[in-house]
């Protein structure tokens, strides 16, 4: 598969006593599908991946399958921090014929570059799907650098990466020593500037509350080619950016996916509920961004 475009990666509505919410799990995909994102990602970091149990991760890949059926491509994250479990999630992800994989570094190990490539390339060789690369250091205590990028090369299947260090040196190393593996901006804001490199493709979270304006973006930047108007856009979608940076991501864009319609119920523990004051800052900072978008969009 080709990664281009708006790749969503989903959240995890729970119901009132924790269980997953299978019925508004289908509700989210349908509204994705319905607003023309380009793909779908279960398990990664805003699908709270980390806070469920191996089968609730199996099931809610399962459910998903049968939602999208052949309507989006649908990558499945294989997080974990033991390799082993990492090559379970991966033959499952193959055995519901998921279009892609998503490879990040096992957290907690620490491992060398060559012990992280090791493990990628011992799930790829359990998967044999097209992978994309998930390079978050903040989350995972380690980067992907030079050493690793060479290791991984030597297969075919390594296709992407969603590039989240927030290292724009990265972004560079990508761009002019490894074209093999596609960019996908997982930065959002340095998403201008990724598609300035070559990228071709966003995982973007908040996509999953105001989708339309984020492939807006992509359109202008990739399809058309108008990075005078990608700036403007850039410029309306900052300050969202900026809130989900200032800390409660999860929250707000499960929050956000209320006021698009989407109620997904609370998070899991450790995390707790915005405060009322921040929901009242969010909402505002939502009808600005879809405001100044659509005005820039009409022109």
């Amino acid at each position: 598969m080709t990664f281009e475009g708006i790749f969503t990666p989903t959240v995890t509505p729970y119901a009132a006593d924790g269980t997953i919410d299978f019925a508004r799990f289908s509700e989210v995909l349908e509204s994705l599908i319905e607003a023309r994102v380009h793909g779908i990602i279960i398990g990664g970091s805003t699908g709270e991946y980390y806070a469920q149990s191996a089968e609730e991760r199996f099931s809610l890949v399962e459910h998903a399958r049968k939602v999208i059926g052949n309507r989006l491509p649908l990558i499945v994250g294989t997080g974990a921090i033991r390799t082993e479990d990492a090559i379970s999630f991966a033959k499952h992800a193959r055995e519901n014929k998921a279009d892609a994989i998503l490879v990040t570094s096992p957290p907690y190990a620490l491992p060398t570059e060559l012990e992280n490539a090791h493990h990628a390339l011992r799930v790829d060789e359990a998967a044999q799907l097209p992978i994309m690369l998930y390079n978050y250091p903040g989350r995972m205590g380690i980067t992907m650098g030079e050493t690793y990028f060479r290791e991984v090369s030597r297969s075919a299947n390594v296709k992407a990466i969603k590039e989240s260090s927030g290292d724009f040196n990265n972004l560079h190393l990508l761009a002019c020593k490894f074209p093999n593996i596609a960019l996908s901006c997982g930065w959002d804001d340095q998403a201008l500037e990724f598609f300035a490199w070559g990228a071709r493709s966003w995982v973007c979270a908040g996509s999953n509350f105001i989708p339309r304006e984020h492939v807006a973006l992509y359109n202008a930047c990739v399809v058309e080619k108008d990075f005078d108007k990608g700036r403007r856009i850039m410029a309306a979608l900052m300050p969202l950016m900026n809130y989900l940076d200032g800390g409660k991501f999860v929250q707000s864009i499960k929050y956000g996916c209320e006021l698009a319609g989407l109620p997904s119920g609370p998070v899991r523990a450790p995390l707790l509920e915005l405060e009322e004051e921040e929901k009242a800052q969010l909402q505002k900072v939502v009808a600005d961004v879809k405001r100044n978008v659509a005005a820039i969009t009409v022109l």
